[in-house]
């Protein structure tokens, strides 16, 4: 019998509401940790937790420029499964609402840099 041992890690990953929240702040692309941080209001040690699961479920890869560190979406059919996952339950496409970044890395104080609020029930 087949064991599904990389379809298992994968539905652990996308099981938890910070993981996904994290995939959707990296749907439009690359960013450091400190606009995740931002972002989530969640402490970065924590979110460094939870990008360390995506990253062993192959789903993100990292990049380091000076202090900072990048995140990207490997492999973007795994927002196909999220919307599949939002149409089947019935959940509504998280709404992007976009404010100035807080954080200070060097993508984030650019003049045109806008950052995807998350809203607070997504992460409880």
């Amino acid at each position: 019998m087949i064991e599904y041992k990389k379809e298992i890690q994968l539905f652990k990953a996308l099981s938890h509401p910070t993981r996904i929240a994290i995939l959707e702040l990296l749907r439009n692309g690359e960013q450091c940790v400190c606009h995740l941080e931002a972002s989530l209001g969640l402490r970065q040690a924590y979110i460094s937790q939870q990008l360390g699961v995506l990253r062993k479920a192959g789903l993100l890869a990292k990049r380091r420029d000076g202090w900072n560190i990048y995140y990207r979406v490997l492999n973007k059919e795994v927002f196909a499964v999220l919307d599949s996952v939002y149409q089947m339950t019935g959940t509504p496409k998280i709404e992007q609402t976009i404010t100035p970044a807080t954080c200070t890395c060097p993508h984030c104080e650019s003049e045109d840099a806008q950052m995807l609020v998350i809203p607070e029930d997504i992460l409880s």
